[in-house]
This record gives C-alpha cells, sequence and structure tokens, in this order.
C-alpha cells in the first residue's frame, strides 16, 4: 500500500489498517498526549492518544519529516 492510497481510504478504514497491519515502532508522550509510531510498507502512521479521556485524537501519516524527530529510534542511524 502507498500513502496516497492509504490516504484515500476512509478515516475508520485508516485506523483499521494501521492496527491491523501497521507495526508498532515506539511511543512518547507530551502530556497529556501519547503519540505513538507505527510502520506500513515504506510510510508512517502516527496516532495521538488523550491520556486524560483515554481516547484517540487523530491519525496522521507522512513519509519523512519533522514528526519523526520526536522518536528516539531515528537517532540510532
Amino acid at each position: 500500500m502507498t500513502l496516497y492510497e492509504f490516504k484515500c481510504l476512509a478515516e475508520y478504514a485508516q485506523y483499521r489498517v494501521t492496527f491491523t497491519e501497521g507495526i508498532f515502532i515506539e511511543y512518547h508522550i507530551e502530556a497529556p498526549i501519547r503519540y505513538a509510531l507505527y510502520a506500513i510498507d515504506r510510510f508512517f502512521v502516527e496516532v495521538a492518544y488523550d491520556l486524560t479521556t483515554n481516547s484517540i485524537i487523530h491519525l496522521v501519516s507522512f513519509i519523512e519529516g519533522d514528526k519523526l524527530d520526536r522518536y528516539s529510534f531515528i537517532n540510532l542511524f
């Protein structure tokens, strides 16, 4: 699946693909939000969770950029 194909999916389908086909990479917390990073094929999906309400706020898909800088695994390369 390409990033374009993923973005063309309905929101509920994006969540389904992320949680069933995505590979969890890492998470970090910027209270009260926890960000979880998943890899799908050649792109990433970041899911934001509100820790106070224990609910998902949104997801964002991308290939590269500033969002990756939040995660410590980037420093390994």
